[in-house]
């Protein structure tokens, strides 16, 4: 297929870029490739956002007019730098492309075409909050006392299975099924909520963000006329971060695409977000939907050493599911080579990198190009003690800090309240977990409950269940209050006998737990989150410690440390990618933790694998992977083997093994 250049070309109006000049070999292949289909496999640190920046300027100079091109990304910075960029070579205002996010580019096309569906031109979108008043009201309108049942979902949860069954495009009962095990038992409520909801938005002539997409692919499937219409006018459609796609995304793709007329850039090697319904397959499958396609890879990296890509190669060739063969190829002058250390437990394993990081300081480096990488937040419990400990600044870039997590506050709320009653910011964080409970309401049950102790020479505690207390909770409220009770009463009599961790054992177990699962939709990773604090109050023996603990460890991480302050950075795998840093530490790199022991008991370990690979190429200069012989996040301790993908590695002479003095030096 060649360019066919428009009698109105605008290619003389384009200030001269010499592509050969500005690009290496695999870049240069697919900006300069003949109009798709085009599958271009993007590795880590390979300039994928300079390959579709060149590649629109390229267009744009053979005379495609920008109106001709649609670009679609993830994020709208995204988009705003790379059309920039495009601005900068070519002189040709982002204004003038249909670009952004698939929501940007969907919400531009229902303000035209929304009528067709019977959309009316005036909609609304709802934010997340509007949209999620809108279900609750569709949902009390079909069944008033559902949300008091603690353990259904609450409209925010709720909410969340009916998009994740929309952008996946599946059923709410395979979704369910499949996702959200825990409300098995409510797929057809579920079902007729969702059609409710669907009702509701139609009533008030508003739009959800799911609807942006849901709606341009409805438009595109019933009316022929504008799918044939936007087909003709793209000449070239161009996709970032294709791997990160989900259903409804792809298939609006290959509407709008219909005549092949795509270039889809990504990495399935890349592939780590299936939690928030991105579909591996549709990378892999892309060929097979667009015949005749030509596939391209852009395999130089400008980021990491050759022993560093060397293990990251290493750990993708392993995997056992259908992909394709890519290798990184190192255009940096050689390193050290990753070192992987065994520590005893978490602390030690923090204490490790600690000594290493002031090590690296003194040598000169920037505190903020080391950074400190884990599958799950609760992995990194020690690292932040330690650190704080330590008096080492650290940001967080994925989210808060371990302690000023919202459901780990919940917990030491129940523990301060047992051990001291008079403590009233505890109960009032509980109380107001509790429905139809405001802070008013809240002050007004302490004050009954603590004069009913006094005058009934009752503990504070026992008070809370007498019928008095809980008649004077609100109707809504008292089942939750009972229950809640019962679960302090629980926890109080274990702490006269028990150790701490029996406490916090006991509290998790109770009244929160059905709470958590009715409150949020990953109450499984805030349970386990929950399951790392019994090992931390297994080190003490009195509650107090332990309290007094939590208290000082909230004390001193309570500051927020700023972007332009000399910090290192601790972050998930997850928030990591599309970062890169001079030195990164892996951590809890061993089988149950990196993989996740979910993974392992349902018998796929390849999108942790994926995960694993992104954590590696995130490192420029060196590689630390630590992880730790035994288990301490609370009940029997347990011997940890190092990941599989480390296992893997032992024979290939791909990293250094580092054995740790007791004085954690070298």
């Amino acid at each position: 297929m060649e360019f066919e250049l428009p009698a109105t070309g605008c290619s003389n109006a384009l200030p001269g870029i010499d592509f050969r000049a500005e690009l290496n070999d695999d870049q240069h292949a697919a900006v300069t490739a003949e109009p798709g289909p085009l599958l271009i496999l993007a590795g880590a640190g390979s300039g994928k956002t300079r390959t579709l920046t060149y590649r629109v300027a390229y267009l744009l100079s053979k005379g495609v007019s920008p109106g001709e091109i649609l670009l679609l990304t993830f994020t709208n910075k995204a988009a705003k730098e790379m059309l920039q960029r495009v601005e900068e070579l070519t002189g040709i205002e982002p204004r003038r492309f249909w670009g952004g996010t698939f929501h940007s580019i969907g919400h531009r096309l229902l303000r035209m075409h929304g009528e067709s569906i019977g959309l009316p031109k005036n909609f609304t979108i709802l934010d997340s909050g509007e949209a999620e008043t809108v279900l609750k009201h569709a949902v009390e309108s079909i069944d008033s006392a559902f949300f008091k049942n603690k353990t259904h979902p609450k409209p925010g949860p709720l909410s969340a299975v009916i998009s994740m069954a929309r952008n996946t495009r599946e059923s709410i009962e395979q979704t369910i099924i499949e996702r959200f095990p825990q409300h098995h038992d409510l797929i057809e409520r579920i079902e007729g909520f969702a059609s409710a909801y669907e009702k509701g938005k139609k009533a008030q002539n508003v739009v959800d963000y799911d609807d942006l997409l849901t709606f341009w692919l409805k438009i595109l499937d019933t009316n022929p006329e504008i799918a044939e219409h936007y087909q003709q006018r793209f000449r070239h459609t161009l996709v970032d971060e294709y791997q990160d796609t989900n259903i409804l995304q792809a298939q609006i793709v290959d509407r709008m695409a219909a005549n092949h007329q795509i270039m889809a850039v990504g990495d399935d090697a890349q592939c780590i977000y299936s939690w928030r319904g991105a579909n591996f397959d549709n990378i892999v499958s892309f060929p097979d939907r667009h015949p005749g396609t030509q596939i391209l890879r852009i395999e130089t990296n400008y980021r990491s050493t050759p022993q560093i890509l060397s293990m990251a190669n290493a750990v993708i060739s392993g995997r056992t599911s259908q992909g394709f063969d890519k290798e990184l190829k190192p255009h940096k002058t050689a390193g050290p080579k990753p070192c992987v250390v065994q520590c005893m437990d978490t602390r030690e394993q923090a204490q490790f990198v600690i000594t290493r990081i002031r090590g690296l300081i003194d040598e000169g480096r920037d505190a903020k190009e080391i950074a400190v990488l884990y599958r799950s937040h609760f992995v990194a419990l020690d690292m932040q003690m330690e650190l704080s400990r330590a008096g080492i600044p650290y940001q967080i870039t994925s989210g808060v800090r371990f302690f000023e997590q919202a459901h780990i506050k919940d917990l030491v709320a129940h523990l301060r309240l047992v051990y001291n009653p008079a403590d009233t910011s505890s109960f009032q964080r509980l109380a107001l977990l509790l429905p139809k409970v405001g802070e008013k309401t809240a002050q007004k049950l302490y004050a009954f409950t603590a004069e009913l102790a006094k005058t009934k020479q009752l503990d504070f505690i026992d008070a809370l269940l007498a019928p008095e207390t809980i008649r004077k909770a609100p109707a809504n409220a008292r089942a939750d209050w009972e229950a809640l009770a019962l679960s302090l009463r629980d926890m109080r009599q274990v702490a006269d006998a028990g150790s701490p961790d029996e406490v916090v054992q006991v509290g998790i177990d109770g009244w929160y737990s059905s709470y958590l699962q009715g409150a949020y939709a990953n109450f499984a990773n805030r349970i386990e989150d929950l399951n790392s604090l019994v090992g931390f109050a297994s080190r003490f023996d009195e509650m107090q410690e332990l309290i007094a603990q939590i208290t000082l460890l909230n004390s001193e991480t309570s500051g927020r440390v700023e972007e332009s302050d000399e910090a290192i950075r601790l972050t998930t795998v997850h928030q990591a990618k599309g970062l890169e840093f001079d030195i990164v530490f892996i951590i809890g790199a061993a089988d149950t933790l990196f993989p996740t022991r979910r993974s392992i008991d349902d018998g796929d370990t390849e999108e942790e694998r994926r995960l694993f690979y992104v954590a590696v190429t995130r490192a420029r200069d060196e590689l630390y992977i630590l992880y730790p012989k035994m288990n301490t996040k609370g009940g029997p301790s347990m011997f940890l083997s190092p990941s599989r993908f480390l296992q893997e590695l032992h024979e290939r002479n791909l990293f250094e093994p580092v054995r740790i003095r007791r004085s954690y030096g070298w």
